[in-house]
């Protein structure tokens, strides 16, 4: 337990082996001040996750180390500090995150917090920093774009941190939102269009557990989310993917009672899978949908499959999911292909999300 301030404290996060475990009740409450600062950024609870949902991640540390401390106040716990380490070998990278209440902001913690993240990083090998933070600029705002020149944040609280610590604005992605109790006639006449223009493909779609003869089109699939997807200079690991490692991809949603569907594209001459779209919907199937990775493989690029699956995809979910009022998705604002396939559906723009990046010198 170390000290800043005589009233503050932080605390390595203890994760319990199950929500009835004695020791439960810090995960629960991390889980609380988790959805309560998502809330106070965004203005609604579409991010919001139960402590069931989360805890499966946080129990599997295969794929990475995971380290998280608990940040209080007088006793009171007012946001966390996390940082997670690939285990691809060779990694340099660390991605991290300082999440506290508005209350809490302006006396220094955020920054005594973030020396935790520079340590931990140096002590596990790694010099690249890397983190995300939503924030959506109002007209008139004084704003910052990134790198790659596509988007805008703005000049605001976070931004101010950021810059304080030595991070670059590296890419801004668009959090898009679909209205799901809208009239389903855009998607449907896109989707005929998509099919007839998908000669030699057909859509296969599964949720979770994904069926064994499908696994290593999927984890191939994945891995290439690593590598195929706009980046800028944000640095990621080729992610090493096989049928293990899908099953316990799957695990996670499954445990925490979430469902997750996959709608693929596959090649009918050759039998591979060569695009897919991912829809999640949690226990509480009233609550908002995220629409997680899509990717169409490089070689297979050109016959509308991204449109395809995403199509597919919906029309089948609304069956699944039909009280949930919209689907939430994000996109780096340089992946114009994408954006536009979202816009055509009908996605629209609600929030704006900074990725920042700092090399860390010996």
């Amino acid at each position: 337990m170390t000290t800043l301030l005589s009233d503050v404290r932080l605390r390595p996060l203890t994760v319990p082996v199950s929500l009835d475990a004695p020791d439960a009740d810090d995960f629960t409450a991390m889980v609380d001040v988790r959805n309560r600062v998502f809330e106070q950024i965004s203005g609604h609870t579409d991010h919001t996750f139960t402590a069931a949902e989360l805890l499966p991640h946080f129990q599997d540390t295969e794929d990475e180390e995971r380290f998280m401390w608990l940040i209080e106040v007088d006793g009171t716990l007012v946001g966390r500090v996390g940082v997670d380490l690939p285990r691809e070998e060779g990694s340099r990278t660390a991605y991290w995150l300082i999440e506290l209440l508005r209350e809490a902001w302006g006396r220094g913690i955020g920054s005594y917090a973030y020396e935790f993240v520079e340590r931990t990083a140096r002590e596990h090998g790694r010099t690249v920093l890397q983190a995300w933070a939503e924030q959506s600029p109002a007209p008139g705002d004084d704003t910052l774009a990134p790198r790659t020149g596509f988007g805008r944040v703005p000049r605001d609280h976070i931004t101010r941190f950021f810059l304080r610590h030595g991070h670059t604005l590296e890419q801004v992605e668009r959090a898009s939102a679909l209205d799901l109790t809208a009239p389903m006639d855009r998607i449907e006449k896109l989707h005929t269009e998509a099919l007839a223009a998908a000669k030699g493909y057909r859509v296969v779609q599964w949720h979770a557990p994904t069926p064994p003869e499908l696994r290593a089109g999927y984890a191939w699939m994945k891995s290439r989310m690593s590598t195929d997807v706009p980046a800028g200079e944000l640095e990621f690991d080729e992610e090493a993917w096989d049928a293990a490692r899908v099953e316990r991809h799957d695990n996670r949603y499954l445990e925490g009672g979430r469902t997750l569907q996959v709608t693929a594209a596959q090649h009918i001459a050759t039998g591979e899978l060569c695009a897919f779209n991912e829809l999640v919907i949690g226990q509480d199937r009233t609550a908002a949908s995220h629409q997680e990775d899509t990717l169409v493989l490089k070689e297979h690029r050109g016959h509308r499959l991204g449109m395809l699956v995403k199509c597919a995809g919906l029309l089948s979910w609304r069956e699944l999911a039909p009280q949930s009022p919209r689907v939430m998705t994000y996109n780096a604002e340089e992946n114009r292909p994408m954006l536009d396939i979202n816009e055509a559906i009908g996605f629209v723009p609600v929030a704006y999300e900074g990725a920042w990046k700092k090399t860390l010198q010996d």
